[in-house]
C-alpha cells in the first residue's frame, strides 16, 4: 500500500551522505539542520540519475515526514566530498588537476566495476579501448558504485597504464 504524501510536510534540506550502500538499496543522511537522519532509497537516488553515492557527499533534496521517519523523495543535487589538494591516485601526481578540469567529458558507459576490487572499466561511445575506472576516482568524484551499462560522463587522460578516468559524472549531471 503506497503511503500518502502530505505535501505541506515537503521540505528542502541539506545534509552529508552518512552511508549508502546499493546492495541493500538504501542508506542514511544526516540533514545540516539537525534532526533524525533522513532515509534515502535508491529508487530517489536512481530518479536523479545515480545508482550510488558516496559517504560524505553533500546532498540537498526534498524531504517529508512520515510514520517511519524522514524519508528523500527527490535528490536535486549532490556534491562530492571535499577533494583534498592531493592528486587521488599516484599516477595523476604530475597533473595539473586545475587544467584537467578543463578537458571535455565523454560519453561513456560502464562495462564492469569490482568495488571489492577497486576498480573497473567502461567504455567512451565511438571508441574501442577500455578506460580505467579506480574507486578513489568514484569516491572523490561522489559516486561509490556503478553498474554495469550504466550511463557515465567522464574526463579522461591518457595515463602511464593507458586511458584513465580522472573524474567520473552520472550522466544526468554532466549537461553534455
Amino acid at each position: 500500500m503506497a503511503e500518502d504524501v502530505n505535501l505541506s510536510s515537503m521540505q528542502t534540506l541539506r545534509g552529508v551522505v552518512k552511508w549508502f550502500d546499493p546492495t541493500k538499496g538504501y542508506g542514511f543522511i544526516v540533514s545540516d539542520e539537525g534532526g533524525p537522519d533522513i532515509l534515502l532509497h535508491i529508487n530517489v537516488l536512481r530518479n536523479f540519475g545515480q545508482s550510488s553515492v558516496a559517504d560524505g557527499a553533500v546532498v540537498q533534496l526534498i524531504a517529508h515526514r512520515t510514520t517511519r521517519g524522514v524519508q528523500a523523495v527527490e535528490v536535486l543535487e549532490i556534491e562530492p566530498p571535499k577533494r583534498e589538494d592531493v592528486p587521488v591516485l599516484s599516477d595523476f601526481a604530475e597533473l595539473d588537476m586545475a587544467e584537467i578540469s578543463t578537458r571535455p567529458l565523454e560519453a561513456a558507459r560502464v562495462k564492469w566495476f569490482d568495488k571489492g576490487k577497486g576498480f573497473g572499466f567502461a567504455n567512451v561511445f565511438g571508441r574501442s579501448e577500455d578506460v580505467f575506472l579506480h574507486v578513489e576516482v568514484l569516491r572523490q568524484s561522489g559516486l561509490a558504485d556503478l553498474q554495469p551499462g550504466e550511463a557515465l560522463a567522464m574526463r579522461v587522460i591518457d595515463g602511464k597504464r593507458g586511458r584513465m578516468a580522472v573524474e567520473v559524472l552520472a550522466w544526468e549531471a554532466a549537461n553534455i
